[in-house]
């Protein structure tokens, strides 16, 4: 079990920054890789241990069988696999911040072991995109299966329009670095991977959650309407609050990264 755990850190890139002593776990969202933190790990660097890592269809991911979209047809899979890797670091009651799905795979993962896990960070994370009678996801049903048709047809054109939609026009060098990073993700495991998303449904998983939970929200995000986020406030049993930045966007640790760190040190006391 040592082997498979240390083999999974390396696999998946994981590394440590910084020379605090507690633990921060920092888990990235649809398409990307650790590199979408660089402007906010130096500021939390000097406070915690930063444990950076990709997800196995991250497009910086070696090891290409690594992402097995059967296996990987749930969150629950990606849950398992977060909690191998803190297990492999012989990390406990970390800081665990997540983007979009990583959100929800740090809420699953924290009902299955609520050792390993002090506190939630929940950025621009989801339960559920599409709509229901009582429910704002933010999506028709529609709009999800023209999204998914057309990174099917044409993942590379609709990844660079995605990039311009869900980050602040107004910073074109980030605009850039989604593009780039998402383009590098393979057509054949970004297909997959978007249903897995899109279609999700983790609704149920929230009153399961003990851990304490910050949920963070720009205050215009094309991906997650703010009342998902006072959604997830309401239904999560541990300690919840919603802190808004104002930017728009999915990414605000790309776009807004300042006020960003500036959240984190009022939640975090630092």
């Amino acid at each position: 079990m040592v082997m498979q755990e240390q083999g999974l850190s390396v696999a998946l890139n994981a590394k440590v920054i910084g020379s605090g002593t507690e633990p921060m776990i920092l888990a990235h969202g649809f398409g990307v890789d650790q590199s979408i933190w660089d402007k906010i790990t130096p500021f939390l660097a000097q406070h915690y241990k930063i444990i950076v890592f990709d997800w196995p269809f991250s497009g910086s991911v070696k090891d290409p069988n690594l992402y097995d979209p059967v296996k990987y047809s749930s969150y629950d899979a990606f849950a398992n696999d977060l909690i191998t890797l803190l297990d492999g670091n012989c990390i406990k009651s970390s800081v665990f911040m997540g983007h979009s799905m990583s959100g929800m795979i740090g809420c699953i993962a924290s009902t299955k072991r609520p050792d390993l896990f002090k506190k939630l960070i929940l950025i621009g994370a989801s339960p559920r995109y599409i709509n229901t009678d009582d429910y704002e996801g933010g999506f028709s049903s529609s709009g999800i299966e023209e999204i998914i048709s057309n990174v099917e047809t044409d993942y590379l054109s609709w990844a660079s329009n995605f990039a311009s939609l869900v980050v602040d026009s107004k910073d074109p060098l980030s605009v850039e670095k989604l593009q780039k990073c998402l383009s590098s993700m393979r057509p054949e495991v970004a297909l997959p991977l978007a249903k897995t998303v899109f279609y999700s449904d983790e609704r149920e998983i929230l009153d399961k959650v003990i851990t304490p939970c910050t949920i963070i929200q720009t205050t215009s995000d094309i991906v997650v309407p703010n009342s998902v986020a006072h959604y997830m406030q309401e239904k999560i049993k541990g300690k919840s609050t919603v802190e808004m930045i104002e930017t728009n966007g999915h990414f605000p640790q790309l776009t807004a990264h300042q006020q960003l760190v500036q959240v984190l040190g009022g939640v975090l006391g630092f």
